[in-house]
């Protein structure tokens, strides 16, 4: 029960000085809290419903113009299933990169598929340390485009190639960036196979730019317990499992330890002439610590080194035991400047992969002009 007083003070009270206080029972009126019945009812907005799934597209929404929010500029690179673009956010004025993948090269229901997987993953690890962060999707009648994160700090070896000087200490920060980007994909079951240092690219120009991965188109979602059988990723960097059609996870790592025998000699671990001649020295596993500059690299890189490129994936070291090794740990890892030579077979290796980039750009150029 509520109490509320009458406006009109009786005569008498005020003649006596009254304020306030207890007043004549006949001026107290009753009234009756209002009760749940007597509430207003409360109108809550109903749900947008979730957009129709269009199996006509191949994000299964309707087109929209990225061009509507995006201006597209200049082209960034090329690769073979996309070309990426810088773009403007016309809203902000905040720039990002565009990768453009036409749809004629989607053409199986697999294909279609695997963008939509693409993109999925990119979503679901977005924020994370290390990896491009991922703006969002849009399709034409033409081509699918994604929008990320924009890398303005060039590529992993030409900014170790332009600094003109390294140390195990600087290989070791490199690495540990690499193996996080590994480590935080197991976790959130994810399994890259693609790993290679054309996948990294730094933040901005800055001397201490964070390194960011930025392709995730083989990878996949992790299924408990099964095994993989497709063959998969680039050749030097490709684990012999992959090579068997039978693996896991487990093949990250053999591809971050094959970027770590890089960074700390220039060369890869397995060399040919030919991609078979290559999987052949997959296969055989021989890993060549005797020559230059491996003699004065300390012994705890070469057991690490050892450790992610053993034979057996069940028995080679997982990224979370990577990550706290002594030598990925600082400890262990000597600031004294490795040897020149290593930078320039570095060079050497970087610039013959971009001769096989300019080729296949080429071939694919000619290949439209076909169409």
């Amino acid at each position: 029960m509520g109490l509320c007083f009458g406006k009109d003070m009786p005569a008498e009270a005020k003649a006596n000085g009254y304020h306030g206080g207890m007043v004549n029972q006949n001026q107290i009126q009753y009234t009756k809290s209002p009760g749940p019945e007597a509430q207003l009812p409360v109108v809550r907005p109903k749900p947008s419903p979730k957009p129709a799934f269009r199996s006509d597209t191949i994000l299964g929404k309707a087109y929209e113009d990225v061009r509507l929010h995006y201006s597209l500029g200049k082209e960034l690179g090329r690769g073979q299933f996309g070309v990426t673009y810088l773009c403007t956010e016309i809203s902000s004025g905040e720039q990002y990169a565009c990768k453009s993948i036409s749809k004629k090269k989607l053409v199986t229901k697999a294909d279609k598929e695997d963008m939509r997987r693409e993109i999925q993953i990119m979503q679901h690890l977005s924020g994370q340390p290390n990896i491009v962060a991922f703006k969002g999707a849009y399709e034409d009648n033409s081509s699918v485009y994604l929008v990320m994160e924009l890398c303005a700090g060039g590529e992993l070896f030409d900014r170790i190639i332009a600094t003109g000087h390294y140390s195990e200490k600087a290989a070791a920060s490199l690495c540990r960036s690499i193996v996080n980007v590994v480590n935080v994909c197991h976790f959130m079951g994810v399994m890259h196979r693609d790993l290679k240092p054309e996948n990294f690219l730094l933040s901005d120009k800055t001397e201490n730019a964070a390194l960011k991965a930025t392709d995730f188109g083989l990878s996949v979602f992790i299924e408990q317990g099964k095994v993989y059988k497709d063959i998969v990723g680039s050749a030097y960097y490709v684990p012999p499992e992959v090579l068997r059609r039978k693996y896991g996870k487990e093949a990250d790592i053999w591809s971050a330890g094959v970027i770590l025998y890089i960074l700390l000699s220039g060369v890869p671990p397995f060399w040919a002439e030919t991609e078979r001649g290559i999987f052949d020295a997959v296969l055989k596993g021989e890993i060549d610590f005797e020559s230059d500059p491996w003699p004065s690299i300390s012994s705890s890189a070469k057991d690490l080194v050892r450790r992610m490129l053993t034979q057996d994936p069940k028995t080679r070291i997982t990224a979370a035991q990577v990550l706290e090794h002594p030598w990925m740990r600082g400890g262990e890892a000597s600031d004294k400047p490795i040897d020149s030579a290593v930078l320039s077979r570095m060079k050497q290796f970087r610039a013959m992969n971009k001769l096989k980039k300019l080729a296949l750009k080429m071939w694919m150029e000619m290949a439209q002009l076909t169409i």
